[in-house]
C-alpha cells in the first residue's frame, strides 16, 4: 500500500481559496485551510505533481509533525520524539531554513532553529548509532511555523520558491511575483478565449502567466526541485512521469488575444524575451504604449494590471495623474472588466469609480488591494443552431 503524507502548500495571504481549488482539481484531498497555507493529503507522486503543476503555491512541504511547546526544553524533547528516521537518511544534509513565531512564548527564530536541529541530531544519533553526521547527501531543509505555542514542522521539497518558473531572467522594478500573478488571474472570470490586456506589463508577468494557462503549460516543468534527490522517499521516475504528463497536456495551437503594454521600450523588450524563454512569445503581443493610449476595438475584454504603487515618496506625487489617466482609459472600455492590484489607497478616487469588489492581499510585506471593476457579461456565443 502506498504511503500517504500530509503536505503543506504555503501561498499569499488572502489567496488560499484559489490554491485550494487548484489542489482539488489535481484530485487531492484537502485536510485544512489556514491563513497563508493549504494542507492536503498525497503520496510520493503527489509531491512531484504538486511542484510541477500548482500555479499559486509558494512551495510544497512534507509535514513531519506538530508539537506543543512553551519552553525550549519542551520543544527539544517533543521534536526529538518525532520519527525523523522515516525522512532523513544517515547522510542527509539538514538544517532549519526558516522558523516563524506568532503569538507564542518562544519567539527567537535563531534559538528555535538551533534547538530543533540539536533535537533531530540527538534522535538520529541513537537511531543510526553514530556520533557525527557527515551531511554529505541530499538536502532536506526544514521549516517551522509556531502559532500560539503549536509548532508545525515540515521538510521543504521545493528548494527555490515556486514563483521561480525559470523564465524571468529580466525584471522591471517592483515586479509582481509569478505565483501572485497567476492566483490573481484565477480570481477573475478570464478564460483563454477572452481578451486580456495589461497596460503596465513591466517584465510581462501577467501576460506570460495568462499565456501559460491558455496553452496549458505547467509552471514547474522547466525547473528542478530539491526532492528530486530524495531517493529514500520519492523514486526519480515520479518526477519524470510528472514532467511527461505536463508535456502531453501542452496546446500551443490555442488562439489568444493577450497584450502587454509599457511606456518603457527597454522594459517591453525584456518582457518579450521573458515570454520567449517561457515558450509563449507567439501567444502575446507586446508593445510600447502609455496607459493614456489604451484602447481595443472589441467590446468585451479584461484589463488585469499591477500599476506603480509609489512606494518611494518622490514617486507618489505622480500617482494622482497616472491613476486619472487609467480611469479615463477604463471609461473608453466601458463594457470591459478591470482588475487592479495596488497599495495606493486613493486608487478608486482617481480612477473615478468604486470597485465592485476589493480584496486585501499581502504582496510580500506590502498590504495591497485587488480592485475588481466588473463589466457586463458578454452575450452568450452561438455554438450551433438553436433548438
Amino acid at each position: 500500500m502506498r504511503e500517504m503524507f500530509e503536505l503543506i502548500a504555503p501561498c499569499h495571504f488572502g489567496l488560499e481559496a484559489v490554491l485550494k481549488r487548484e489542489i482539488l482539481d489535481l484530485g487531492y484531498e484537502i485536510s485544512s485551510v489556514e491563513d497563508g497555507r493549504v494542507n492536503f493529503q498525497g503520496d510520493a507522486e503527489a509531491i512531484a505533481i504538486a511542484n510541477v503543476f500548482l500555479r499559486s503555491a509558494e512551495r510544497i512541504l512534507l509535514k513531519v509533525g506538530a508539537v506543543h511547546a512553551e519552553t525550549f526544553d519542551e520543544l527539544f524533547e517533543r521534536v526529538k520524539a518525532l520519527e525523523w528516521e522515516k525522512y532523513l537518511p544517515v547522510d542527509a544534509k539538514f538544517w532549519v531554513a526558516k522558523a516563524t513565531s506568532v503569538k507564542s512564548k518562544l519567539f527567537s527564530p535563531s534559538d528555535i532553529q538551533s534547538i530543533v536541529k540539536k533535537a533531530i541530531v540527538e534522535r538520529l544519533k541513537g537511531i543510526y548509532g553514530v556520533t557525527w553526521f557527515e551531511e554529505s547527501g541530499a538536502s532536506y531543509p526544514l521549516r517551522l511555523f509556531l502559532m500560539k505555542d503549536e509548532a508545525v514542522i515540515g521538510i521543504d521539497t521545493t528548494g527555490e520558491s515556486l514563483h521561480k518558473r525559470g523564465y524571468r531572467k529580466l525584471t522591471a522594478k517592483a515586479p509582481i511575483s509569478e505565483t501572485l500573478a497567476a492566483a490573481l488571474i484565477m480570481l477573475t472570470p478570464w478564460k483563454r478565449d477572452r481578451i486580456l490586456v495589461d497596460p503596465f506589463c513591466g517584465s510581462g508577468t501577467f501576460p506570460i502567466e495568462a499565456a501559460l494557462m491558455a496553452a496549458n503549460i505547467a509552471p514547474g516543468m522547466n525547473r528542478s526541485f530539491l526532492a528530486e534527490d530524495w531517493g529514500n522517499l520519492i523514486p526519480r521516475r515520479k518526477w519524470y512521469d510528472a514532467v511527461e504528463e505536463a508535456q502531453d497536456l501542452i496546446d500551443l495551437s490555442v488562439r489568444t488575444d493577450i497584450q502587454g503594454y509599457d511606456i518603457d521600450g527597454e522594459v517591453v523588450a525584456a518582457a518579450r524575451e521573458n515570454a520567449r524563454l517561457a515558450g509563449v512569445e507567439q501567444l502575446i503581443h507586446f508593445q510600447r504604449r502609455p496607459v493614456s493610449e489604451l484602447s481595443h476595438p472589441k467590446k468585451y475584454g479584461f484589463v488585469i494590471t499591477n500599476p506603480p504603487y509609489g512606494e518611494r515618496i518622490e514617486d507618489r506625487e505622480s500617482l494622482p495623474a497616472l491613476y486619472r489617466e487609467m480611469g479615463q482609459a477604463f471609461a473608453r472600455l466601458d463594457s470591459w472588466s478591470e482588475y487592479v492590484i495596488t497599495s495606493y489607497d486613493e486608487a478608486e478616487k482617481y480612477i473615478g469609480k468604486k470597485a465592485d469588489r476589493n480584496r486585501k492581499i499581502y504582496n510580500g510585506m506590502i498590504k495591497t488591494y485587488f480592485y475588481q471593476f466588473q463589466g457586463p457579461r458578454p452575450p452568450r456565443r452561438e455554438t450551433g443552431r438553436r433548438e
